[in-house]
């Protein structure tokens, strides 16, 4: 079905590999030209890596992944920016502008894959530079493929390069799309050179493998899912830090030297890969600035310097949130941080002084929260708890709460009020010397493959043919994730292994990670655990949305845009 619809012509996938060349005077030189050089071609790999960035710790990447999950709902300045997304109201339409733009950039980026597979042997390159750069661009093939049909279905399935404009299109069953993403990672695998693990963001036949366990347990392959979760750990030497804050701080944000990290979306180092888009077509909706930063430690982030009096300003220990998702409470009671590292190294509860502390401003903790101290700079301002806290309590404790039931609504646990005001998920914050805090992305690398999806793979594939395996890889993470001491009460026996049980640890291991969407639909359980746990979605969300609507742009640049038709449950 090498078809594409009008909007994915060459004027986008084509010219945007050119736009990539800034330095190249496009009167003088033509693509055919450039990309027979070994230096062209190098540049046309690197542009098939940098549509990842417009997926990948970007705000409607979040919204598609993270946002009305069972995890996380709409928070307050969302309101503004992708609120269908949390909600599944009819506001979740083909007109939107998110799903347009998110159609083009992968569909470019997979465009310009076709372009450098069949380019490769007309660019100069010698066998071994040939072979990995083609191993390189047929895992990013497969990756945009899989994007694609993961969201939304049975799509446009097309594997030649596109240099001119089309009109019709045909659909694909995702079986298909599955082969031809099977095909990819196995020439990917075989291309690639085995002795390399990490290579600055760039593709490895380690990360190949990773991505094919990933899709193998898509596909229920759940015997090949495992085999190759293990080859991966044993290939990799990726391992567990013992401090889960550790996997996350800013010291370790660069995958090449981060434990864990097996393959990542590089933002930090290998500049030729963190390309800012010149075509003003590419430019994320829910943003419109540069789209060569990563958004990850600004996603879910409250209003802080709203909260009345609070003496709290933008720092780089805080930075300017982008409040975007905030966790339900059913998610927050997933957690039992008595025991599990993973509630206080994932989310922010506390927040200090870091502001003048004014006479008027005192007051105000002295008459509301019966403060008795001074109020000096490093001292609690306010906390947002997950728990109902006593209003006696709060009246005496010398600062201010933001409980569940200022939160949520003590009944429904529907979010209430302005949703500014919530527990903070700031596993990813960047405090990196330099930055002031005002920075509204980040330089810190997007982990898209980690050690313990690894495990959790082997776990989920192997619960009911081996329990003892499964248990074995399961409670080797609980146990790392355990605060010291905590690490018996972290383990759990076989019985406790269900789907659910994984999901949960899965959550609690990947927030903001952008799997959520996926494994809850891969599962059969988005529908089930966003009614259970995410009452603001619960009315609307019906199972037609586990894929998206086709931007209907798409569908009118088509002359059999009828025949086509829209995905299921859409207008």
């Amino acid at each position: 079905m090498k078809k594409i619809i009008l909007f994915l012509a060459a004027i986008i996938a084509f010219a945007s590999c050119q736009d990539f060349l800034e330095e190249t005077n496009r009167n003088q030189i033509t693509a055919d030209v450039l990309y027979s050089t070994p230096e062209g071609y190098d540049q046309l790999v690197n542009a098939c890596y940098a549509y990842l960035r417009t997926f990948y710790g970007k705000p409607v990447g979040f919204g598609l992944t993270e946002q009305g999950t069972d995890c996380y709902t709409n928070a307050g300045a969302d309101s503004g920016r992708m609120p269908e997304m949390g909600l599944y109201n009819e506001d979740l339409n083909s007109s939107q502008q998110l799903f347009a733009y998110m159609w083009r950039c992968l569909y470019s980026g997979l465009n310009t894959c076709n372009a450098a597979i069949a380019r490769a042997d007309g660019a100069g390159l010698d066998e071994a530079k040939k072979n990995q750069y083609l191993g390189e661009v047929h895992f990013l093939r497969a990756l945009y493929l899989h994007l694609i049909t993961e969201i939304w279905g049975d799509v446009i399935l097309y594997t030649e390069e596109m240099n001119s404009p089309v009109s019709t299109a045909e659909r694909t069953s995702q079986d298909k799309f599955y082969e031809q993403i099977f095909s990819d990672i196995d020439e990917s695998i075989r291309l690639l050179p085995s002795n390399v693990v990490k290579n600055y963001g760039r593709v490895t036949q380690v990360a190949a493998k990773a991505l094919k366990a990933r899709l193998c347990l898509y596909r229920k392959d759940y015997d090949q899912a495992a085999k190759l979760a293990q080859t991966v750990l044993d290939e990799s030497g990726a391992t567990l830090y013992d401090s889960f804050k550790e996997t996350f701080s800013v010291d370790n944000a660069v995958g090449q030297t981060n434990l864990e990290a097996i393959w990542w979306v590089d933002y930090s180092k290998t500049e030729e890969l963190s390309y800012h888009f010149a075509d003003q077509d590419i430019v994320d909706p829910a943003r419109g600035t540069s789209l060569a930063g990563n958004y990850q430690p600004l996603v879910s982030a409250m209003s802080y310097w709203m909260v009345p009096n609070a003496c709290v300003w933008v720092t780089k220990d805080t930075h300017a949130p982008w409040v975007h998702l905030m966790p339900t409470y059913a998610y927050l009671h997933t957690f039992d941080e008595t025991i599990d590292q993973r509630y206080d190294g994932t989310f922010r509860t506390e927040w200090l002084v870091n502001d003048p502390v004014t006479e008027a401003k005192y007051a105000y903790f002295q008459t509301e929260f019966g403060r008795t101290e001074p109020l000096e700079q490093g001292d609690v301002s306010f906390t947002t708890v997950k728990y109902s806290v006593d209003d006696a309590y709060e009246k005496t404790c010398g600062y201010n709460i933001y409980d569940a039931d200022d939160v949520y609504d003590p009944v429904t646990r529907k979010t209430i009020g302005t949703r500014d005001y919530f527990v903070s998920t700031y596993k990813f914050q960047d405090n990196s010397e330099g930055r002031t805090g005002w920075e509204y992305y980040s330089k810190r690398d997007f982990f898209v493959f980690r050690a313990a999806e690894m495990h959790l793979i082997i776990a989920e594939a192997l619960m009911t043919s081996n329990p003892t395996e499964a248990l074995k890889h399961m409670n080797h993470l609980r146990e790392k994730r355990a605060i010291a001491g905590k690490e018996a009460e972290m383990r759990i026996t076989a019985d406790q292994l269900t789907i659910d049980f994984i999901l949960d640890e899965r959550g609690r291991e990947f927030a903001g990670e952008q799997q959520r969407f996926f494994d809850l639909k891969r599962t059969g359980k988005l529908v089930e655990r966003v009614k259970k746990m995410n009452p603001n979605a619960a009315e609307n969300i019906q199972e037609y949305h586990a894929i998206r609507p086709i931007p209907q742009a798409e569908l009118d640049a088509l002359t059999n845009g009828k025949e086509f038709g829209q995905n299921k449950g859409y207008n």
